[in-house]
C-alpha cells in the first residue's frame, strides 16, 4: 500500500509500506480522505516544531476517515463498508493522567504522526490503517469529507469546554484557520450571541462571515480595529485565541471585559502575555490542548446538523499530489482546509 512520508524538511515521497492486518478487537479500514493539518505542515515545511524535530522519516496525517474493510475478533457495533472517523487519540489508560480523567495528557500518547516521542508514532496518511475498534466512531449519513474533521472540530469542542458556558455570550475569536472557523461554528452551535473573528488574510475572514462570524476585521488593514471593542473596561465574555501570534493576544486583551476567559489554541512559540492588564481585569487564562471524547461529540454533531463543516473543505488532491496538497493547505489566500483523497 501506498503512504505518505516525511523525510525532512520539503521532502515529501510517496513511499510502499506493509500491508497491515488487524488483531481482535481492532478493525482494517481502507482510508477515503485526509485532512492536512497545522502540525502536518510544520513538519513538512520545517522539519518539526520548537523542541519536536523529525529524526526518522515518518508517515503523516491524523484528520482521518475511511471504510472498514474487515472487522477482527471480538468487535462489535461495526460493519464492514461502514464509514468510520478515526480519531487518533489513543492514550495508555494506564497513567495518573488517565487515571485522573485527563486522557490528552497521558504520559505515553501514541498519537498519529507525531514526532514527540522516538521512535515517531507512524501517521495515517496511508492508503489502510488498523485502529482498534474504540477509536472508531461510525459517520453514518456523513461524506468521508466531513468526517474527516472530526479531529480539528473536536479540538474547538474541547477549547468550548474550557471556556464554559457560551450561552449569551459575546465571543472574539483571533486567528481564522481551520481552528479558528470551526471556533466561530461551534460557539454559534454553542448559544454565543455575538462572534467577532480576526485575521490578516481577506480570504479566511470572507470565510468567516460565512460560517457565522457576526463581524471580521483584518489586523493587517486596520491594525486598531478592536480598539472600539475596549470601551468601559472591554467587551467580549470569552476569547479563542487560534493563531499563536503575540500580537494578536496583545491586541485582543483590551477588548475583553472584566472576568473574560482566555483559551488559548494556537502553537505558535512562546507568547509574551500582559499579566498586569489581565490581572487587574480578573480574566482567566486557559490552554486548551487535544481532546479525547469530543471526538464522538464531533460526529454526532455533524450528523444531527448542528455544525455544518462543509465550507471549510475547499480543496481535494489524489494521493499521488502530495505534494501540490501541502503547498495549497499552506496557501491562507485561497484554502480553509486541503484534504488527501485516497
Amino acid at each position: 500500500m501506498k503512504a505518505i512520508v516525511v523525510h525532512a524538511a520539503k521532502d515529501l515521497r510517496v513511499e510502499e509500506r506493509e500491508m497491515p492486518v488487524p488483531g481482535p478487537g481492532q478493525v482494517l479500514v481502507r482510508m477515503a480522505a485526509g485532512g492536512i493539518c497545522g502540525s502536518d505542515l510544520h513538519y513538512y515545511q520545517h522539519g518539526g516544531f520548537g523542541t519536536v524535530r523529525l529524526r526518522e522519516p515518518m508517515i503523516l496525517g491524523h484528520e482521518v476517515a475511511g471504510h472498514v474493510v474487515e472487522v477482527g475478533a471480538g468487535v462489535d457495533g461495526l460493519s464492514v463498508d461502514q464509514l468510520v472517523a478515526i480519531s487518533p487519540s489513543r492514550p495508555c489508560h494506564a497513567c495518573k493522567f488517565c487515571h485522573e480523567g485527563s486522557p490528552q495528557h497521558c504520559l505515553n500518547m501514541r498519537f498519529y504522526g507525531s514526532a514527540m516521542p522516538f521512535p515517531h508514532i507512524q501517521g495515517a496518511f496511508r492508503e489502510y490503517i488498523v485502529a482498534d475498534a474504540a477509536q472508531c466512531a461510525p459517520a453514518d449519513g456523513l461524506s468521508a469529507a466531513e468526517a474527516a474533521v472530526a479531529e480539528p472540530l473536536s479540538v474547538c469542542l474541547h477549547a468550548a469546554r474550557q471556556a464554559g458556558d457560551l450561552m449569551g455570550k459575546r465571543v472574539l475569536v483571533t486567528g481564522c484557520g481551520p481552528i479558528g472557523q470551526l471556533c466561530v461554528l461551534v460557539a454559534r452551535a454553542a448559544g454565543a450571541v455575538e462572534v467577532v473573528a480576526t485575521d490578516i488574510a481577506p480570504f479566511t475572514l470572507d470565510m468567516a462571515r460565512k460560517v457565522g462570524a457576526d463581524r471580521t476585521i483584518n489586523m493587517a488593514e486596520t491594525p486598531d480595529g478592536l480598539e472600539a471593542y475596549a470601551a468601559d473596561k472591554g467587551h467580549f465574555d470569552v476569547h479563542f485565541e487560534c493563531s499563536g501570534a503575540a500580537p494578536a493576544l496583545a491586541a485582543a486583551i483590551p477588548a475583553l471585559r472584566p472576568g473574560a476567559t482566555l483559551v488559548q489554541l494556537g502553537l505558535g512559540g512562546d507568547m509574551t502575555l500582559p499579566v498586569q492588564a489581565m490581572t487587574a481585569k480578573e480574566i482567566s487564562f486557559k490552554g486548551s490542548f487535544r481532546f479525547h471524547e469530543e471526538f464522538f461529540t464531533a460526529v454526532a454533531m455533524m450528523q444531527g446538523g448542528q455544525i455544518d463543516v462543509t465550507p471549510l473543505v475547499t480543496h481535494s488532491f489524489a494521493l499521488d499530489q502530495a505534494g501540490a496538497a501541502f503547498e495549497m493547505a499552506a496557501d491562507r489566500s485561497q484554502a480553509i482546509k486541503a484534504q488527501i483523497v485516497f
